[in-house]
């Protein structure tokens, strides 16, 4: 299994761990945040430790999950993008990034990973 990591963003503990868990079982190495803040920290830490993004939109005080994905994206212009969110997903067109994923809450772990699947298999291939 290769060492990158699934960046999850989300301010509610709970739904963080079913992401969390949920992905783990999938296979994946997840980090976990609970704000937008410290994802950016841990990813302009180490950018090329990080194979996607999974954000809550809205992440209490502080930068948006919209405002984390432009971040992410203008480091790594190709990393695949995972938006949840139980309200914003009306503003996914004006707000989200370009080739992105929106799931609305409630939703369930198979849409997630799906969804996270298809958006890696879209990578053109890691340059060595």
């Amino acid at each position: 299994m290769s060492d990158s990591e699934i960046l999850v963003v989300e301010d509610e503990p709970l739904i963080l761990l079913e992401i969390e868990t949920a992905l783990e079982e999938a296979g994946f190495s997840v980090l976990s945040s609970r704000s937008a803040e410290d994802a950016l920290s841990a990813f302009n830490a180490k950018p090329e430790k990080f194979k996607a993004l999974i954000t809550d939109i809205r992440l209490g005080p502080g930068k948006s999950g919209w405002d984390l994905a432009r971040l992410v994206r203008e480091a790594s212009p190709t990393m695949p993008v995972i938006y949840v969110s139980g309200d914003s997903a009306i503003h996914w067109s004006a707000e989200g990034v370009p080739n992105s994923v929106m799931i609305p809450k409630p939703f369930f772990m198979p849409q997630v990973i799906t969804a996270l699947a298809t958006l890696l298999n879209g990578q053109p291939p890691a340059s060595l």
